[in-house]
């Protein structure tokens, strides 16, 4: 299926804009997606990436370093922005600020001046915390060099993992990082459920629906939580431009998605008997994808607005200034759907 669907854009891609894009797409798991470029789509024009640094920090005593980097959900990733020592301070209290948005509460930083000097070349308001073993494990994990700044995110693992991936962007676009070309990329091996501790049960990330690699119910059961799904989104430039899966084909895997995630027996009846008697009679494997049209004609027309492509774009009211809709209804069209208006309380009143 994706082979299939790669070839479609490839030939879209040279009819329409005269480009040859990669040959073969490179396939990424979600996983390494997040932890290397902090999004599930990211944009590979930007050559910077995130580094798990809390070895190295585990032993200080700066509790904002040790503590993440100690617990089980927490990460201390660090940021290498080449050439980035020239930044102000008031560009950095910038890029904080943007990085704040995405759940920072606060974003550490140190400028190499001079790697040649040690601790004497660099200048970070966090550096007096770090013991000469640290500081150096930092540097060479990092690859910093002199002349680079290193950002720092620390925390749980989702927030850190967000805002760093924001500020990986943002600093990419200021600093002129991003690669004038096409990158596409598959990633896959999404996770299959998220836990929500609200409601104290298992959700589907993308929908019940979707075959999860493993083949083995029991097996499924007993490692729900770093089960991975047979999904895949194509993306492109940093924009998922198709998403879709695998299906699920047999009905005692689907009753089993079902009861994992909290569905009992009688509403999985209630609700998708339909489905699940139909895989009774056998259902070959299968699978599809569905593309963003409008994204995709976006991303060649040059513009970041889908609004820009669609002959009658919607506000975010859901109104059409082109067309005046909605518009009002007639008592024929009422009558026709079997539609009556009845005053509100208030309204009678």
């Amino acid at each position: 299926m994706q082979d299939f669907v790669e070839d479609l854009i490839r030939h879209v891609f040279r009819e329409v804009q005269g480009v040859e894009l990669d040959a073969s797409f490179p396939r990424m798991t979600w996983a390494e997606a997040m932890r290397r470029f902090g999004s599930d789509k990211p944009d590979l024009r930007i050559a910077l990436e995130l580094v798990d640094v809390a070895d190295a920090l585990k032993h200080v005593e700066f509790k904002v370093f040790a503590e993440p980097a100690n617990a089980p959900d927490g990460r201390v990733a660090a940021l290498r922005v080449p050439g980035g020592s020239t930044l102000s301070r008031k560009e950095i209290d910038g890029l904080a600020e943007h990085a704040a948005k995405y759940g920072a509460k606060g974003l550490a930083w140190l400028k190499v001046e001079d790697l040649a000097r040690g601790r004497d070349g660099i200048n970070s308001p966090v550096a007096k915390f770090l013991d000469d073993a640290a500081l150096q494990s930092v540097l060479s994990t990092t690859g910093a060099q002199t002349g680079d700044i290193v950002f720092f995110g620390a925390g749980k693992w989702n927030t850190v993992t967000d805002f760093m991936g924001a500020l990986r962007l943002k600093v990419g676009k200021e600093r002129g990082l991003v690669e004038d070309s096409w990158k596409p990329l598959w990633v896959t091996d999404f996770p299959m459920f998220e836990y929500d501790a609200e409601e104290q049960r298992y959700v589907a990330l993308h929908h019940p629906f979707t075959a999860p690699k493993i083949d083995d119910i029991a097996d499924l059961r007993a490692n729900a939580m770093t089960a991975v799904s047979r999904g895949y989104d194509m993306v492109l430039n940093g924009n998922e431009i198709g998403g879709g899966s695998i299906r699920i084909h047999r009905p005692d895997m689907q009753s089993a998605v079902f009861e994992l995630l909290g569905i009992g027996a009688d509403e999985a009846e209630a609700k998708f008997g339909f489905l699940l008697k139909a895989l009774k009679f056998g259902a070959p494997p299968h699978g599809g994808v569905a593309f963003g049209i409008d994204r995709i004609a976006a991303l060649m027309g040059g513009t970041e607005s889908i609004r820009d492509v669609i002959a009658f774009p919607k506000t975010t009211s859901a109104q059409c200034l082109m067309t005046d809709a909605p518009s009002m209804v007639s008592e024929a069209q009422l009558k026709e759907l079997h539609v009556a208006i009845a005053a509100s309380a208030a309204e009678q009143d």
